[in-house]
């Protein structure tokens, strides 16, 4: 029986996992979008479902941006563990420059606010409860505090203080950016885990082993134990593991990987969540994959089998809260949204910002999980300010986004890539209603309008490549959205979508 990468598609980085009894939870960086990393629940490693998020609360996530060193901000790379029967995630919040954990009794929540860790320098921490009883934090140092690698020191869970100074552990095998690391005692060993290489083509996962947690540490004779670089394989860039142990003994690694475009070196999706077997040599080292390879399709060994869960293809907005897969860019105040204020229809209203800016627009959005897709609503909207707009975006962040929008009387096509604004296409509309579609290919987006006559117009594409990582920069992948504006005033008219449909295309 098979299984096919990757486990969770579209945007969903740095996974870390752990297992209590025979059920997998697992988490997700989400930079930027609120709520705040994406919390998932499996049986078998391999079918995954989401059950919320981590952080659910305004007092949680700080996501107003204070700098503006990289367009990617918000949560890296939170790590999960369990312990006496309280779940824990760790994580960084960039934007506040700090690390910080939280727990709960239940999956579900709810969860504890942040516990800072003062005087914790760096970034992608990591957690050990010990079987001596002692915690220790893992983390990579932030450029400039010391040598290039990994630290740590004890901490005390209880209150978030450090009981010991943080200590350099290990400069990892000589690739860029040592980082993401996790800290395993595996019988007699402390095995330290890490990825290098940057997240680019170059990315691997190393590893190394002492009898002591703060080393010093062996590397293993055959690092990196995870790389597809310099290969043809579809998924790239793999790196950034965890690994969990199975009730019946066996081992497994989460890992990230890109899958570019075809014949290119662009990725659009963003970083997506991927699996693979674990296999140890005689003599006590681990090797992820086929000696460290991957790929899409993979033999399903010792694992239960999938059993698919049904894709969720139209989102009609009939509950008074919504659906997990649904974030907001930053924080959406509730002013400017409701499933209430006409039941069965989302309810968007402008504000003076728009989706160029690094604030919080009137953004509803869920993330692009397949290469070939069709998404679609039905927009209610009849402006009466100028400058009121309201329409379907597929966004990358402020500086790269598509969008087809009803403003002033007519729908126009328009799509800003880096500096440049343009409209692309433009015609008068006087109907309050319109159906909006955009059909994806791994090449282009084809975006559409539908008159209540039922006539279908094409507006034109707009290529995935300009919404790549490759140049549009960041951590991310690119959101379908639903949105509004006053572009440069508060609307008063409100924007109502009836339904979101995302259909996948064979």
């Amino acid at each position: 029986m098979k299984y096919k990468n990757p486990v969770i598609s579209g945007f969903h980085p740095d996974p870390s996992v752990c297992a209590v009894g025979e059920d997998y939870y697992l988490v997700n960086s989400s930079f930027e979008y609120f709520p705040g990393i994406p919390l998932f629940h499996s049986k078998n490693l391999v079918d995954w479902k989401q059950i919320g998020h981590v952080l659910t609360r305004d007092t949680q996530l700080q996501l107003k941006r204070k700098h503006s060193f990289t367009t990617s901000q918000g949560i890296y790379a939170p790590t999960i563990r369990y312990h006496k029967g309280r779940f824990y995630v760790i994580a960084n919040n960039v934007t506040t420059m700090e690390t910080f954990y939280v727990w709960a009794d239940s999956p579900e929540g709810p969860w504890s606010d942040p516990v800072v860790i003062r005087n914790c320098v760096g970034y992608d921490p990591s957690l050990l409860f010990d079987e001596n009883g002692k915690v220790y934090l893992t983390i990579a140092g932030y450029p400039g505090m010391g040598p290039d690698g990994i630290y740590q020191a004890e901490l005390d869970i209880e209150t978030g203080e450090m009981l010991s100074e943080i200590k350099f552990i290990w400069e990892g095998t000589g690739g860029k950016s040592p980082e993401g690391p996790h800290l395993y005692k595996i019988n007699e060993w402390y095995y330290l885990m890490i990825a290098e290489g940057g997240t680019e083509f170059g990315h691997m996962e190393t590893i190394a082993r002492s009898k002591n947690p703060y080393g010093p540490f062996e590397s293993h004779p055959n690092n990196p134990i995870l790389s597809n670089r310099s290969t043809d394989k579809a998924i790239q860039a793999t790196g950034h593991a965890d690994l969990v142990q199975t009730s019946d003994g066996n081992w497994w690694g989460m890992f990230l990987g890109i899958r570019p475009v075809k014949n290119t070196k662009c990725h659009h999706l963003g970083r997506e969540t991927h699996l693979a077997a674990v296999k140890w040599t005689e003599d006590g080292w681990p090797m992820i994959g086929e000696n460290g390879k991957v790929d899409i399709e993979n033999n399903l060994t010792n694992l239960l089998p999938p059993q698919p869960l049904t894709w969720k293809e139209t989102e009609d907005f009939d509950c008074n809260k919504l659906s997990f897969e649904w974030n907001f860019f930053r924080h959406l105040k509730s002013d400017f949204w409701s499933l209430s204020e006409k039941p069965g229809w989302l309810t968007l209203y402008g504000q003076d910002i728009t989706l160029n800016d690094n604030q919080s627009p009137t953004l509803v959005a869920r993330r692009q999980q397949h290469f070939n897709c069709k998404i679609s609503t039905l927009l209610e909207f009849s402006p009466k300010q100028n400058g009121e707009e309201a329409g379907l975006t597929v966004f990358m962040n402020e500086k790269f986004h598509y969008e087809i929008i009803k403003k002033n009387s007519k729908i126009i096509l328009r799509r800003r890539v880096g500096s440049m604004v343009c409209l692309q296409f433009e015609q008068e509309y006087y109907d309050s209603n319109v159906i909006f579609e955009v059909k994806a290919t791994e090449l282009d987006y084809q975006f559409v309008f539908i008159n209540p006559d039922g006539e279908t117009i094409i507006m034109g594409t707009c290529e995935t490549s300009l919404l790549s990582t490759q140049v549009a920069g960041g951590f991310t992948g690119v959101y379908f959205g639903l949105y509004a504006t006053g572009n440069g005033k508060y609307s008063t008219t409100p924007a109502h979508f009836d339904y979101f449909k995302y259909e996948i295309i064979q």
